[in-house]
């Protein structure tokens, strides 16, 4: 294992984290070797085997097999579940068996991590994190250096712009994951944009279009787990605050109930932001450009004084921004 030594003589905190989470799961005795690779110090062993590899990020692990051949795993978790020997996996609980009002009453005031370890823990990788290609990379960072199985899928429209598409790929490649990609039923888009053409919405209003490219997505594969988590935060024109946890009331899941964790419930932009940078999380380039949400091409616009909303509907008269069922994806 090659770990990174800052300046400060202090580790990085993925290096101190991976170490926790492969010493929490009785991993840890199979780490042969420990080399730092000092901040500043290209000479330093950890260092110069980086350099040997081509790595830039740390912690990574070479493994050696019988023949001499070596093989560079930058991931811990996926170091974990393709190469070490696990422990055994306690089913977790179904979602109806599940108290929501209590997890929510104990979860209150709680940090997004802390939200998200209890989810992971309860429902492992029956618990999706939806992911949209945006600042909810933060989600997919925590749940990461947590250690404990999740599950990841984001919704392709058929609509997204290049840049997401890259991004959706360095996202998979950075952590080790399996990310689902969802797409809309092809026959059901055909019918669409065959009655109405590509872009009908922009006459008859977005809603066909979002249920078939985006809703109807969504429902399908939430119903094979027991909870999912968003990347929604708490909006202050809403009727009521957002809990850490709840029953989604709008989908259902594969115990008929789903449980819906918000962990950024709390978190402003700002701090969402703050949190990728801390972490050196990787971001989708468009949010350079303005975009605050990223979705799909002809929809999705960056925020300007001119152009002060997200979405270009937000414009029309008599349709004011409203609740997206698919808001945190």
């Amino acid at each position: 294992m090659v770990k990174k030594r800052l300046a400060s003589g202090q580790p990085c905190d993925k290096c101190a984290q991976a170490e926790e989470m492969l010493k929490r799961r009785g991993l840890w005795g199979q780490i042969d070797e420990v080399l730092w690779a000092v901040e500043g110090e290209s000479h330093s062993p950890g260092a110069k085997v980086a350099a040997r590899h081509g790595v830039k990020l740390a912690p990574f692990f070479v493994l050696l097999d019988e023949s001499g051949e070596e093989t560079v795993v930058t991931s811990a978790l996926r170091l974990v579940r393709q190469h070490l020997d696990s422990a055994p996996v306690v089913e977790p609980p179904r979602a109806d068996a599940f108290d929501p009002v209590a997890a929510a009453k104990q979860l209150e005031g709680a940090e997004p991590a802390e939200i998200l370890r209890f989810g992971l823990t309860h429902f492992g990788e029956r618990c999706a994190i939806a992911f949209s290609g945006a600042e909810d990379v933060a989600l997919v960072d925590m749940a990461s250096r947590l250690g404990l199985p999740f599950s990841v899928f984001t919704i392709d429209t058929g609509r997204l712009r290049g840049e997401t598409c890259e991004f959706l790929d360095e996202v998979r490649r950075r952590y080790g994951i399996a990310m689902e990609i969802v797409f809309p039923d092809a026959a059901e888009v055909s019918s669409l944009v065959t009655r109405k053409g590509p872009n009908s919405f922009y006459r008859d209003g977005h809603g066909e279009c979002c249920a078939t490219r985006k809703l109807r997505p969504l429902e399908r594969v939430l119903g094979r787990f027991d909870a999912w988590v968003t990347g929604h935060r708490s909006d202050p024109r809403a009727s009521r605050e957002l809990p850490a946890v709840e029953v989604d009331p709008i989908f259902r899941g594969s115990s008929e109930r789903l449980v819906r964790l918000n962990p950024l419930a709390r978190w402003s932009r700002v701090d969402v932001f703050d949190y990728l940078r801390r972490h050196e999380v990787p971001t989708n380039p468009l949010h350079e450009r303005g975009f605050a949400r990223v979705g799909c091409t002809p929809c999705t616009r960056a925020v300007s004084a001119g152009a002060p909303n997200r979405w270009w509907w937000e414009d029309q008269a008599g349709e004011p921004p409203g609740a997206d069922p698919g808001g945190g994806i």
